[in-house]
């Protein structure tokens, strides 16, 4: 494997109009690959959605019909690149949606499927959200080989549960993609904060495609896609602007970084306990306090 490559995110406002979305994201992974980018990710939905009285609503077809496939599938062959499409609505044989990401490689082959795990149903200042309404969830962690590195798959609410990353990481993963479209609200409070925290946790890069701008039907995306490295530099942010973002990945950090600190080496199991349950150790006594000198 090369120990260098060089990863862009596409970040887009994405309408209910399909085919605009798919025209500006091809557009500017075009201006990516101009640049350099041999991975080029988009964010979570980045082919269309809105909202409705909470729904999330992603515009969705069966993946044998679904028209983002073919085109991107087109541009990986055209390009030479690697395309991670953050997620797509697909729709299932049940009537039910998934919210699956997909990598394809520069033959236009799709290498590997992931479908979101986790469902954002929260209850925010601006409204209420429940994803589980309308979209079914995933129950399997993926990591990808690429020619560069393992990569772990997730998508936006997943950043939540650190047990999923570690898990990736176990598996192999180098690299952690976290394509989203989180809320502006949250994005603001809590995008950069987790984004860092799974790097540094792991000692992986992270690549992290979001949406940015208003959503139809009401809410809005934070944008800031995010590039960071396995010690927690920010190697670059995507702002609110439509565009994309593009860095150099150095995979050595990688090693580097788990040497340094080798968490990956020391988890230990452990039994969890409720105050219920605590032992009872007995009343404060002067003999416990602290000496002082």
């Amino acid at each position: 494997m090369s120990s260098h490559f060089t990863v862009a995110c596409v970040q887009n406002c994405a309408t209910p109009d399909v085919g605009h979305n798919i025209e500006t994201c091809l557009r500017i992974a075009r201006q990516a690959a101009a640049q350099g980018a041999e991975l080029i990710a988009t964010p979570e939905y980045f082919s269309g959605l809105e909202t409705r009285d909470g729904l999330i609503l992603p515009c969705a077809f069966s993946e044998e019909h679904h028209p983002v496939l073919p085109a991107f599938a087109e541009a990986a062959r055209q390009l030479g690149v690697w395309f991670l499409l953050g997620s797509l609505g697909v729709e299932n044989s049940d009537g039910r949606i998934s919210n699956r990401s997909y990598m394809i490689n520069p033959d236009g082959e799709i290498v590997a499927r992931y479908n979101k795990i986790h469902m954002f149903d929260v209850n925010l200042d601006g409204g209420s959200y429940r994803e589980s309404a309308t979209i079914s969830p995933g129950d399997e962690a993926v990591v990808v080989d690429t020619k560069w590195a393992r990569i772990g798959l997730s998508i936006c609410y997943d950043l939540r549960f650190a047990a999923l990353y570690r898990s990736l990481a176990r598996m192999g993963a180098e690299v952690l993609a976290t394509p989203a479209a989180f809320t502006k609200a949250t994005g603001e409070a809590h995008w950069h904060v987790l984004q860092r925290a799974r790097a540094i946790e792991h000692g992986a890069f992270v690549i992290a495609p979001c949406q940015t701008g208003s959503l139809a039907g009401g809410g809005a995306c934070y944008g800031h896609s995010l590039i960071v490295d396995p010690w927690g530099r920010v190697l670059a942010d995507g702002g609110e602007d439509e565009g994309f973002i593009i860095a150099e990945i150095d995979m050595g950090q990688v090693a580097l970084a788990r040497t340094r600190i080798p968490s990956l080496t020391h988890d230990r199991p452990f039994s969890e306990m409720s105050k219920t349950q605590a032992p009872n150790t007995g009343a404060y006594s002067a003999e416990m306090a602290p000496v002082r000198s």
